[in-house]
């Protein structure tokens, strides 16, 4: 079998570096999703983490008395504290980034943004943020956790939203 050069030219040459690029790529891309999997995975862990030590606390507390309090010390039919409570679940709870060293849950003024990554703002991945507001006793008082899990955190299916209510 005799492969004949003589026709191949720059236009050629581009053909087969592309089809050889695409090819690596498709590998490179199978052979790196378990891994990239198994870190969102652990990222959605840790919010479920949080939101059920928060669920558990608004359950426990729903017909508390008065002198009851939370796991992090506020009183049930008080305001909680967001610093209080982040940093109860940051001393207690296992929650580790795979993304990078910063593991600790965080608060922000509007978790939204922080897990979608709107209007250029930076996100910070597989970070857990809790509303910075305080949670109130009043029902229907609401809570956000948010987190990003996967690039872009923008995309459908990409973060992590869930609403906390009293």
């Amino acid at each position: 079998m005799k492969i004949n050069f003589k026709n191949f030219g720059l236009l050629e040459f581009l053909v087969v570096i592309s089809a050889v690029f695409v090819v690596s790529m498709l590998i490179w891309t199978a052979s790196t999703r378990p891994a990239v999997e198994a870190k969102a995975n652990l990222v959605k862990e840790n919010h479920n983490k949080v939101v059920d030590l928060i669920n558990n606390e608004v359950n426990k507390c729903g017909n508390a008395d008065e002198s009851k309090k939370t796991i992090w010390g506020d009183p049930c039919n008080g305001e909680w504290l967001a610093d209080k409570v982040v940093s109860y679940i940051n001393n207690n709870l296992d929650i580790k980034n795979p993304f990078s060293e910063d593991s600790k849950v965080k608060t922000d003024p509007d978790p939204r943004i922080k897990a979608e990554g709107k209007a250029g703002q930076s996100v910070e991945m597989g970070v857990i943020f809790l509303m910075s507001s305080n949670f109130l006793p009043e029902p229907g008082s609401e809570w956000i956790v948010g987190t990003c899990f996967k690039s872009p955190c923008v995309a459908a299916g990409n973060n992590e939203l869930t609403s906390i209510y009293r």
